[in-house]
C-alpha cells in the first residue's frame, strides 16, 4: 500500500483525517528518524483540530509541520497507568457497565479500520495491540460513563498504607515513587477531562502504544 492509494484516502476521509495525506510521508520519516515526540495515547481529532490556523506556515512548527502536532490539550500520555486503573476499579468493586466503559476508553475499538497504521512502513504503535479508535458517538458515551465513576471512593477501598495498596494492585505499582494512589488519581482525572473535552467537540479518539 502506498500513502496515496485510493483505499487509504477513503479511510482517512471516513475518519475526517484526509489532511494527513499531505504530510504522512514526512511524518513517517520523522518517526523513523526518532524526531517525533512520545505519543502513547493520542487524540487525532478531526481536520478542525489538526489543521493550522489561517496563515500559519510550517516554519511556525517546531518540527516544520503544523499539521502533525496537535495542540497539547489534544494529546494525553497515560504512561503505565491503564493496567493499574483497571485493577483499582476491579478491587473497588466497580460495576460491569462502568468497568467496560473504562476499558473501552483505554483500549479503543476495532470497528474503525486503522490497519494502515499497523502496516510497515506506516506503523505507529510498535508495542502492544494494534492502534484502535473510538467514534465520536463512542467518545461521548465513554465521557458520560467516566464522569459517573467516583475514583477517590475506589481508592478508599484499598489499604491505607501505600506499600500494602501497591502490593495489592500489583502490575508494578510498587515502583511508583510516593505510592500509587496520587499517581492513579491524577491519571484518571486527566483521562476523564480528556474524554469530556473530546466529547464536547464531537471528536474521535485514536489510541496506541509506542
Amino acid at each position: 500500500m502506498t500513502v496515496m492509494d485510493a483505499a487509504l484516502r477513503e479511510s482517512l476521509k471516513a475518519l475526517q483525517l484526509s489532511d494527513m495525506l499531505e504530510t504522512l510521508n514526512a511524518r513517517l520519516a520523522q518517526a523513523h528518524g526518532g524526531e517525533l515526540g512520545h505519543l502513547d495515547f493520542s487524540l487525532l481529532a478531526s481536520r478542525r483540530s489538526i489543521s493550522p490556523p489561517a496563515g500559519q506556515s510550517a516554519d511556525a512548527s517546531p518540527d516544520g509541520d503544523p499539521l502533525w502536532d496537535p495542540p497539547s490539550t489534544d494529546v494525553l500520555d497515560l504512561d503505565w497507568a491503564p493496567f493499574l486503573l483497571e485493577r483499582v476499579c476491579e478491587l473497588g468493586g466497580l460495576d460491569d457497565v462502568h468497568r467496560n466503559a473504562l476499558r473501552q476508553a483505554l483500549d479503543g475499538d476495532t470497528a474503525i479500520d486503522l490497519a494502515f497504521l499497523s502496516t510497515h512502513p506506516h506503523a505507529i504503535g510498535p508495542f502492544g495491540p494494534d492502534p484502535a479508535a473510538l467514534s465520536a458517538t463512542q467518545v461521548a458515551r465513554a465521557a458520560e460513563l467516566l464522569g459517573h465513576i467516583d475514583f477517590p471512593d475506589l481508592l478508599a477501598a484499598l489499604p491505607t498504607d501505600e506499600t500494602e495498596a501497591a502490593s495489592l494492585i500489583g502490575n508494578g505499582a510498587d515502583k511508583i515513587v510516593g505510592g500509587p494512589k496520587k499517581y492513579l488519581l491524577e491519571h484518571f482525572n486527566a483521562m476523564r477531562e480528556f474524554y469530556r473535552g473530546a466529547s464536547q467537540r464531537q471528536l474521535l479518539v485514536v489510541l496506541w502504544w509506542d
